[in-house]
């Protein structure tokens, strides 16, 4: 089973921020596979399945600094083992939209990925991370917490329909496929 976790922080002062890229996703995976998350003390969560493989999504709802508490919580009550994580979060360091698989690796800085790290002591899962860009003039810690422009829009909302994609290859075809297909940046046509 994958347990794929969306981060994000609760609550409708952060909905549709930078930061609740992950959310987003969840959501949207969760629309498309007919599934309702239901609130749980630490997370929202669900069983549900992808093209018949079942899959456990799920959403902290502890803040992003302490994602990994609701991770490992969920971990014991739905008995998945953190390599069958799929992290799916917001990366400051690619532009607003790019959609990119990772296996492994640091937590480069972001809170809640660190956190899943430090509670689960395993830091070889698998993330989806979805751009959010960034902003000179705005101290990462508050721009985060922003919401996306307007002419944002459009490059967000088809991120997030392909890094839910990019959740769906991982399930059915595989990391490596996935990879191949998703990590390709487009080519553009003149």
């Amino acid at each position: 089973m994958w347990a794929i976790v969306g981060l994000g922080n609760p609550g409708s002062k952060y909905s549709r921020t930078r930061h609740n890229a992950g959310f987003m996703v969840l959501d949207e995976l969760a629309k498309r596979h007919s599934t309702a998350l239901a609130q749980r003390e630490l997370y929202k969560a669900a069983r549900g399945s992808i093209r018949g493989n079942s899959v456990l999504f799920m959403e902290p709802l502890t803040y992003m600094n302490l994602s990994g508490k609701a991770v490992t919580r969920g971990m014991r009550k739905f008995g998945f083992e953190p390599e069958e994580l799929i992290v799916v979060c917001d990366d400051l360091d690619m532009e607003t939209g790019r959609v990119k698989i990772k296996h492994g690796g640091s937590a480069g800085g972001h809170n809640g990925l660190q956190s899943i790290m430090d509670y689960t002591g395993y830091s070889e899962f698998i993330r989806v991370k979805i751009g959010i860009g960034r902003d000179t003039l705005i101290p990462s810690e508050k721009y985060v917490l922003s919401r996306f422009r307007p002419e944002e829009t459009e490059a967000v909302e088809t991120a997030i329909a392909r890094a839910a994609d990019a959740v769906e290859a991982i399930v059915t075809d595989g990391m490596e496929h996935a990879m191949n297909a998703i990590n390709r940046r487009p080519s553009i046509s003149s």
